[in-house]
Parts: structure tokens; sequence; C-alpha cells
């Protein structure tokens, strides 16, 4: 991406001071007998880029749905931006939260899916401009000049015009990943962005990422068996077993020198 493609601090999104943002405190999330999350404790600074790795039920995408509130813990609380993202507080009690408040709070969270979950029947730009306008009361003419931004970084300003069936698989999640960063979230979540496009669409993607990731203050967790990916975006990689955290640390600990047996068994599997 050349340099004059670059979004300002306001496009991508607020400033961001290295504070806690995210916080999972005591959470348990099953499904039926099965415990996906087991009392899981974790937190998230604010401009960090987390990875969570681990084989498949190990309980990454639950984390994705809950902070999305797409699903709600069995105990336990989350906090986003040091509010409750589930509960308030009243008459020094934690109850469950109302809708506008779980809106609220939800708002400061942008997500990328596997799938793209494009409006079909709207056209590229309005796919971006929709939700700040409507949600965030946006005025049309600036959540455009945003979106055409976001077009530029993504590398898809020629296609505004387009539906998404005119589009591969890989322009698709693109436009959905200028879609999310649209709304100006605190945290952008991706979960297996690349998992349903054809391997020789992965890379491009995964550029626009590192680029967003380099370039932007915007905190991301992100769910990937991009192992390459992993290794030169993040901050931190967390491994997850049966719906803990089994070990933590730098890209280079976790890739080169990991602690835990389940850990190494992992990553000579996908690596």
């Amino acid at each position: 991406m050349s340099a004059d493609s670059t979004p300002s601090k306001e496009t991508a999104n607020p400033g961001v001071d290295g504070t806690e943002l995210i916080r999972f405190d005591k959470v348990t999330k099953r499904f039926g007998s099965n415990t996906v999350l087991d009392s899981l404790d974790f937190t998230v600074s604010s401009g960090k880029h987390v990875t969570l790795i681990g084989p498949s039920g190990s309980g990454k995408t639950t984390i994705l749905r809950l902070l999305m509130t797409l699903l709600k813990p069995d105990e336990g609380t989350i906090k986003v931006g040091g509010e409750y993202l589930m509960h308030e507080e009243k008459g020094g009690k934690l109850v469950p939260a109302g809708e506008k408040h779980i809106r609220e709070v939800r708002k400061n969270i942008g997500m990328v899916f596997q799938q793209f979950n494009l409006f079909p029947n709207m056209k590229v730009l309005r796919n971006i401009t929709e939700a700040p306008v409507h949600v965030l009361g946006l005025d049309k003419d600036a959540a455009e000049e945003r979106a055409r931004e976001l077009l530029d970084l993504v590398g898809l300003t020629e296609h505004l015009d387009k539906y998404p069936t005119q589009l591969s698989g890989g322009q698709q999640q693109r436009v959905a990943i200028a879609r999310a960063l649209a709304m100006r979230p605190q945290v952008l979540l991706l979960d297996e962005v690349t998992s349903a496009l054809d391997p020789e669409l992965v890379a491009g993607v995964l550029d626009v990422l590192r680029d967003i990731a380099h370039t932007t203050d915007i905190t991301m967790l992100c769910v990937t068996h991009e192992m390459n990916f992993a290794r030169d975006i993040s901050d931190d990689v967390l491994m997850f077993d049966a719906g803990r955290v089994i070990e933590s640390g730098s890209p280079e600990k976790i890739f080169t020198e990991p602690e835990h047996e389940r850990t190494r068994e992992f990553l000579s599997a996908v690596l």
C-alpha cells in the first residue's frame, strides 16, 4: 500500500492508549453438557494485536461471538472499554443488561466473519455506509467520504459501484473488512476470515489485514489457522485447549520456544 493511501487515525479508529480494553472474568460457556469455555480469564490492551490459536472446538470463536453478543455467557462477566458488556450495575448489584446498554457497548466492536455477510441488494459503497448512517447517525456525505477512503485502503476503489455478486470472494471479504472499519470500532474481531476463500485469494486478504495492523492503532483479536500471518501481526499469541488458555506470549516465544507439550503438538501439526 502506498504511503498516501494510509488512512487518517480518525478514519481508522479512535485513539488508543494501551489501557485494558477487553476483560473476561471467570467466563464459562456451555452447549448442553459440553463446556466450551471453562472459567476463562484473559485481557486485551488497547492497540494490541492478539491472536488466538488452538485446535477446532477449543473455544476461540466462542470468545468472538460472546463479544459480539451473539452468545451469552453462562457464568462470569465481560467488560469492553471499562463497561460491562452484558450486565449493568443497579442498586450495587450486577443484573442482566438491557438491549440499549448492550448496543451502546457493542458499538465499540467490529467483526469480520468467515462468511462475508454483505447485503446482496446493495452496491459496495452502500454496504459500507449503511451502518454508519443508520447506527452512528453519520451524515451521508461524510459516511461516503469515509467509505471511499476505506475502499482505497483495501484496494477496491474501482469497485464501489458494483454489487457483491460481481466480486470475487477475496474482494467481498475486503469489502467486509472496510465495512467493519467504517464503524470506527475500538476493537476489530477477525474470525478465520480466509477460511471460505480459494487458496489463491488468501494472500490478498491477509496483505490488507497486515497493512491495517501496521498502519493503524486499532486493536485486533484474531482467530486464525494462518500461522505465518499470526507471527507477522501479533503482539501476543494465546494457545487455547479445552476452553482454557494453556500458554501465552510473544509470537517469537510461542512459535519457536513453546513451553507446553500441547502447544508443541498443535504447532507441529499446522506448521
